[in-house]
């Protein structure tokens, strides 16, 4: 069982990056319309916030770490019937500058923003959506804040990531130390490191080659600083506890592992098994995709989206 765990660590292990010094967007409805979207006229140091669609159901989307809102790209060409997306760019990813995010947690201090975000801009019951650490954030959400969600989606993460680093029965403090050791190994990298890591996670992470590019260029163009202190806090963060709290309907979407010995049987254990203190969930394994599943599988991914939303 521990190799079963490890593999699903190595899954959802994101690259690291390379900071890039760009501009951030201003806020306001005229804001990025060089980017062919608008961002919300929403103040934070931790996210900005692209914005697509006037009617229908509130979306909210949260990509992972050192992921940019681009990676959603495929499922909006899916959708059915028109939404209001609201596309959450994490301060210090894929070329925005790190703000508030420069120094230490980053994932629950974007989900308090995000419940300030649907509160200020009035989204009744938003439909919120997170892959990696986006899903991390989203249950952070749903748990902390459960009046502000309408339902939930978890994209290929599970609530401790740091039972796949050894000892499923380990707690935060027993991995502390190799947290630490992978923040500052991820700090501390040459830019040429990085680059080289990053390609090679995305390899394992996108099977769909033609589509590697982008996530490459997200981890290259992201903040080294604030991508170790993130994983830190992601290896650290026990939401298993939490999961009590999630009142609003919940799917796990997920993908099989692909190491020896591996089996859909046992995928759907791991899954379900870390999930088990949340007590209504639907659980979808999507075959054939590795961790960006959006990407290699847009059609099935997009389907169950569109489900779960209507």
């Amino acid at each position: 069982m521990r190799a079963l765990i490890l593999s699903a660590a190595l899954i959802a292990l994101p690259a690291a990056a390379v900071a890039q010094d760009q501009e951030r967007p201003p806020a306001g409805a005229e804001a990025g319309a060089h980017h062919g979207h608008r961002h919300a006229d929403f103040e934070s140091g931790r996210f900005h916030v692209r914005v697509e669609g006037t009617e229908g159901p509130h979306v909210v989307l949260i990509p992972g770490l050192t992921s940019a809102p681009e990676i959603w790209q495929p499922l909006l060409d899916r959708l059915d019937g028109p939404h209001r997306i609201h596309m959450v760019h994490v301060q210090g990813f894929a070329g925005a500058p790190a703000e508030d995010n420069a120094t230490g947690p980053v994932s629950a201090p974007v989900a308090e923003d995000l419940a300030r975000y649907i509160r200020e801009q009035g989204l009744e019951d938003p439909i919120v959506i997170g892959h990696s650490m986006g899903g991390t954030i989203a249950l952070m959400l749903a748990a902390r804040h459960p009046d502000l969600v309408g339902k939930l989606m978890v994209v290929d993460q599970i609530p401790f990531m740091g039972q796949a680093f050894g000892n499923p029965d380990a707690t935060p403090e027993m991995l502390r130390p190799m947290a630490d050791m992978i923040r500052d190994g991820m700090i501390s990298a040459t830019p040429e490191a990085w680059r080289a890591q990053a390609t090679g996670s995305i390899v394992q992470m996108v099977r769909t080659e033609p589509l590697r590019e982008g996530p490459i260029r997200h981890s290259a163009t992201s903040d080294q600083t604030v991508a170790g202190n993130a994983m830190h806090e992601l290896i650290l963060t026990d939401l298993r506890p939490e999961l009590k709290n999630i009142t609003v309907p919940t799917e796990v979407v997920y993908v099989m592992f692909a190491w020896p010995g591996m089996t859909p049987e046992l995928t759907d254990q791991i899954y379900r098994g870390a999930y088990s203190g949340l007590t209504d969930a639907t659980f979808t394994r999507v075959d054939d995709a590795a961790h960006f599943v959006m990407l290699d599988q847009p059609d099935v991914f997009a389907a169950r989206v569109n489900a779960f939303i209507d």
